[in-house]
């Protein structure tokens, strides 16, 4: 038996309780390979250069006194000085040859894999580190990995590379930071099959969501060609979610998807090493299409919630993981290539809740995708060259065109990240999120818009896109305890209409939505008009059809991109709140707002008030806007059916009458929304006094009412809300529709239907919530900023009332 042989072990013989062995990567592969194969977890087979293999290079080289002169007394905080020793301690550990017992038992592994993969194999050879991959701490991409290596002398030089990077600068830095020592840290080197995604695609997925902490999603991300681009930031990758309470249930369908630039991606140069990668032009047909079909998405999905099941049974308690995917372009499979616990997102306390405000915005002067849910100002310093890192200084805002894990030292003195390039799991967000810093990534043009020296302002709370505005705008931050709220009797909704913030929201105590707004998704993420989108050969102006063929043009039919992105947006709310009721309003834009639509104009009439016109239950059934309708009834049957997202519940607003509510029910059975049918209930916004009036009429057509108090008040006073002149006559509070609001409550209650408020009123007057309380309303439904504000309120007026809170502390996001 060759004594090297000793240092080699196959992924077969591996499992998580060899870290000390063979590093955290490689244990985690080994753990897959062996425990989950057969649950059709897809690994590359390979084997692992130990540890000790490693420690056995270096002592008989005679390096380890060298490595300490180069490196005691280090302080990665002098950037220059970590720069030069580093290099020496990398030249030493790769100037130390492999015994000729090791290389032997190195070529003789693999010729083993060439045996079983064909003679044309070439592999991945990767660092794994002794302490990576920990349940608290994630050493991710800061030590090499080779790719495309074939070739006995290639491979061995490829081992003593990977050994020589445990001492790369950012290795040092991270070690020191996080409180490792330099020289009881070892590396193994894992050598496995390569999977060709130069040839197809791959990407970084999570068991939950990366920005929020949400545990009840798998994200995907992907682009063309290999990992590295998605990793390093260098692409806009394509990002998905599927939601896993759904899909243990048997659903098969993409909860939400947006689409990269993807506009390079990264391939081989020929002479199979690692130094001969490239960046090709993505061709613009793939640049316009999804890297992963829908059924990949979701095969992906399976195999991280079997990955993330496995990996918490062994701990004894939830292990969201951070999983790296790629598909061969030679046989078509989809591949697991690493999985490691997430480290960041899953150790952030849910015990409070931080809130960032804007005190103003003005103009963006870069714009991309947030990541983390907060603001920073200062000074702006733009890096276009690694030579230039030594003249960040702590506190500015770093801009760059990407950012590399040798820039970890300069990243912790940033009090913000902006670039170019890049997506949701690049280094830079990764980092960011790991510092507890906001970053805007994947802006496009931030090095040229920003320029060092600028003051400006980093928002990351205002949705899923990320703002550089000019300027020190000045903001506030309220931390919220959560742990010591009580729940009240009375339930406390939300009123959202942006996905974006669907996740974030969830976090905080509530009872569900209670107002989701069709409109937003319409107008921000659909932008057309639903009837231009139902009949395109009807638009005549050349620029909206022009702009509609862009954002259809991957479709069968204009129709069919409306019902998804507005089933996606829908779906997202529901599912953040799952499975509590999410209340989700039929479209309700005034005509003037859906002329304004892309496509709009020529399907609207003009109003001289469309406040009182064309809006509402009044045009679902209306030969000028029911195929419209058609397609929103479409987007919400997807919703409830194909993903199974059944705690939606639909409203119509606006009804004057009740035979138009008659007509506009009759119009939604037709279109498979049938109140009753698979436990669908439909509610009616109680905003005109006839709502009131006959409520008992109402009543029996409905599941529940939601009073609207923006448009009772104005119907009540007779004031125009829309106009300026009388806006001081608007009032919530007059004894009017006090009186209203009382009569709705009681006959709501008098019929056993659901009654409660989304209107603004609550939100802005706390004596209005007080009122509400003491008429015993089921719900009242809050913008998300008031609610703890105003759960402390209803909690007082209910104990004066001497009524039991449902318990005494809530649980965020989760129904009681």
């Amino acid at each position: 038996m060759n004594p090297g042989s000793r240092h080699i072990r196959w992924f077969a013989e591996l499992g998580n309780a060899d870290v000390a062995l063979v590093g955290g990567k490689n244990a985690s592969l080994g753990e897959m390979f062996r425990e989950l194969t057969a649950r059709g977890v897809r690994v590359p087979n390979g084997f692992a250069i130990t540890a000790e293999a490693y420690r056995y290079v270096l002592d008989r080289a005679g390096a380890w006194p060298a490595l300490h002169a180069a490196l005691d007394g280090l302080d990665v905080r002098d950037i220059d000085d970590l720069a030069r020793r580093a290099r020496r301690a990398r030249d030493i550990v790769y100037g130390a040859p492999l015994p000729p017992d090791l290389a032997d038992a190195i070529t003789a592994a693999y010729a083993q894999l060439q045996a079983e993969y064909g003679e044309h194999l070439t592999v991945a050879v990767r660092s794994s580190a002794t302490a990576e991959d920990l349940p608290t701490a994630s050493f991710a991409g800061q030590h090499e990995t080779y790719l495309n290596i074939g070739g006995e002398a290639r491979l061995l030089d490829a081992v003593r590379r990977c050994f020589a990077s445990l001492f790369k600068d950012r290795a040092l830095s991270y070690r020191a930071e996080n409180g490792f020592d330099h020289f009881k840290v070892f590396l193994s080197v894992g050598v496995m099959k390569m999977v060709r995604a130069d040839l197809d695609a791959s990407g970084v997925m999570f068991t939950l969501d990366t920005e929020s902490g949400f545990r009840d999603v798998v994200f995907v991300t992907g682009a063309w060609g290999l990992g590295e681009n998605v990793v390093q930031g260098t692409v806009d990758p394509d990002e998905f979610y599927v939601f896993k309470p759904t899909l243990r249930q048997g659903r098969r369908c993409v909860l939400r998807r947006a689409l990269g630039s993807k506009q390079v991606k990264m391939v081989y140069g020929g002479d199979a090493t690692r130094e001969s990668t490239r960046n090709l032009p993505t061709p613009l047909q793939d640049q316009r299409r999804f890297c992963l079909s829908d059924e990949d998405v979701l095969a992906l999905a399976d195999t991280a919630v079997v990955i993330e099941d496995h990996y918490s049974a062994r701990a004894g308690h939830p292990m969201p993981m951070d999983i790296e995917w790629a598909r061969d372009g030679i046989d078509g499979q989809l591949y697991i290539v690493q999985a490691r616990p997430e480290t960041v997102a899953s150790q952030a306390s849910r015990a409070s809740y931080d809130e960032y405000r804007l005190a103003a915005t003005g103009p963006a002067r870069a714009s991309g995708r947030a990541v983390g849910a907060r603001v920073a100002s200062g000074v702006a310093r733009v890096i276009t060259d690694v030579a230039h890192l030594n003249q960040f200084q702590a506190g500015e805002i770093l801009v760059a065109d990407t950012t590399m894990p040798d820039w970890g030292t300069v990243m912790k003195m940033a009090a913000a990240v902006v670039t170019n390039r890049g997506g949701r799991t690049c280094h830079a967000a990764i980092v960011a999120r790991e510092l507890g810093i906001p970053a805007v990534v994947g802006c496009e043009n931030a090095t040229e818009t920003i320029h060092t020296g600028d003051e400006v302002t980093v928002s990351c709370a205002e949705g899923d896109r990320g703002h550089v505005y000019g300027g020190r705008i000045p903001f506030e931050k309220t931390t919220i305890d959560l742990a010591g709220l009580g729940q009240p009797a009375t339930h406390l909704m939300v009123n959202i209409g942006n996905p974006d913030l669907a996740f974030q929201t969830a976090l905080l105590p509530n009872d569900g939505v209670g107002l989701a707004r069709m409109e937003f998704i319409i107008a921000d993420q659909i932008k057309a008009h639903p009837m231009a989108l139902a009949h395109p050969e009807r638009v005549a102006d050349p620029a909206a059809r022009a702009a509609i063929e862009r954002l259809t043009h991957a479709f069968a039919r204009p129709a069919d991109y409306f019902v998804r992105h507005l089933s996606e947006g829908v779906g997202t709310i529901a599912a953040a709140f799952y499975p509590k009721p999410v209340i989700v309003r039929m479209s309700d834009f005034k005509t003037n707002e859906y002329a304004g639509l892309i496509g709009g104009a020529q399907f609207e009439p003009k109003e001289d008030n469309p406040m009182l016109g064309f809006r509402g239950a009044a045009r679902y059934t209306h030969p000028a806007y029911a195929d419209g309708f058609a397609l929103e009834c479409q987007a919400m049957l997807r919703v409830r059916r194909e993903m199974g997202l059944d705690n939606v519940r639909l409203m119509i607003p606006f009804c004057r009458r009740v035979a138009q509510a008659e007509q506009v029910l009759a119009a939604l059975a037709a279109h498979g929304l049938e109140r009753g049918v698979d436990g669908l209930e439909i509610y009616v916004m109680c905003e005109i006094p006839n709502n009131v009036i006959q409520i008992d009429a109402f009543a029996r057509l409905f599941d529940g009412f939601s009073i609207g108090s923006n448009d009772l008040t104005q119907l009540v006073l007779g004031v125009d809300r829309d106009s300026d002149i009388v806006a001081a006559d608007f009032d919530e509070r007059d004894p009017g529709v006090l009186a209203l609001i009382r009569q709705a409550v009681e006959g709501g209650r008098r019929n056993g239907r659901h009654v409660g408020i989304c209107g603004q009123a609550p939100s802005d007057y706390p004596e209005m919530a007080d009122y509400l309380v003491g008429l015993g309303i089921d719900a009242i439904s809050l913008n998300p900023d008031t609610i703890i504000r105003t759960t402390r309120l209803v909690l007082a007026c209910e104990q004066r009332l001497g009524r039991v809170p449902r318990r005494e502390a809530p649980e965020p996001g989760r129904t009681p």
